[in-house]
């Protein structure tokens, strides 16, 4: 059993933290490197990398192609966070957070950083797509949209980073936050036994926010932990992320800047809407016979 820690008065930055991403992590922000940031021929240009919070942009950029907005075309870059690509100084200029997704929209010179943030850009920026505008369903979108954007990092910070990413594994806060995860997924489920979508009758940007991170969770595909969370238990979950991932738009949009997986679903950079058909690794990479 491990020895319980005592906290000094003042903590101080002497050692990594631990755990899988300790490397990137540290107590400060600012750029640690000079490295300016590519830029395409497209009126948006996306640096990022295809976690759950990268896929809601993606998957909201082909939807918007796929509705026939030409203005929402753009260039994919892939950030490599596990090197730390996140902390150069041209990527620190358009997210000083220095997370990933960031953005960048040639035709207002604007830097929009935050996946809520970004959705919310793009939606009120191509004609209200996918957010609706009268106030009733509009509240109840920003409602579920805000709910995600609270919920999820107990899910991935809490839950995922104690069970999967720790340097050791802990009874207290791995049962802590699994309590949360299972909690956070009964809300869902007993609101999707009564709506279609999150906001109702409508997907919306609600639903492109929160299917990347609890619909792989009910696939069993987050943090390997489906059979510990049970999530067999949560049908009406199942039911809204079989139909949101039955989308076209939504298949391309996990994709892109997907660098883990079968090779044919792996889409490093996007370019042009032909990069789906021609440049996926098992294109560029073939196999070894």
């Amino acid at each position: 059993m491990q020895d319980e820690y005592t906290p000094p008065k003042v903590w101080t930055w002497d050692r990594e933290s631990g755990g899988d991403w300790a490397s990137i992590n540290r107590p400060i922000a600012g750029a640690t490197h000079d490295k300016d940031l590519p830029v395409g021929k497209h009126p948006l240009q996306l640096y990022s990398l295809a976690t759950p919070n990268g896929q809601k942009v993606t998957i909201m950029l082909e939807e918007l192609l796929a509705l026939g907005f030409d203005g929402a075309e753009y260039d994919a870059w892939l950030i490599k966070i596990g090197d730390g690509e996140q902390f150069g100084s041209g990527f620190v200029e358009i997210n000083p957070n220095s997370k990933i997704p960031a953005m960048l929209d040639t035709t207002t010179g604007l830097r929009v950083f935050e996946s809520a943030s970004i959705l919310m850009y793009l939606a009120e920026k191509f004609d209200s797509a996918f957010l609706p505008t009268e106030l009733k369903a509009r509240t109840e979108c920003l409602n579920w949209s805000f709910w995600l954007q609270g919920s999820a990092p107990y899910f991935g910070g809490g839950f995922g980073h104690f069970y999967a990413y720790a340097p050791t594994k802990q009874e207290y806060p791995i049962n802590r936050f699994a309590m949360e995860a299972k909690r956070q997924l009964d809300v869902l489920d007993r609101h999707l036994a009564e709506h279609e979508y999150l906001a109702g009758d409508d997907y919306t940007i609600a639903d492109m926010l929160t299917w990347p991170w609890y619909g792989r969770t009910v696939r069993g595909e987050s943090y390997d932990a489906g059979e510990f969370l049970s999530v067999h238990e949560y049908e009406h979950v199942i039911r809204w992320e079989k139909q949101i991932a039955a989308r076209p738009a939504v298949q391309r949009g996990i994709m892109v800047n997907r660098t883990s997986g079968p090779l044919e679903g792996q889409l490093h950079e996007r370019h042009d809407a032909s990069d789906f058909e021609t440049k996926t690794q098992d294109k560029l990479e073939p196999a070894e016979k």
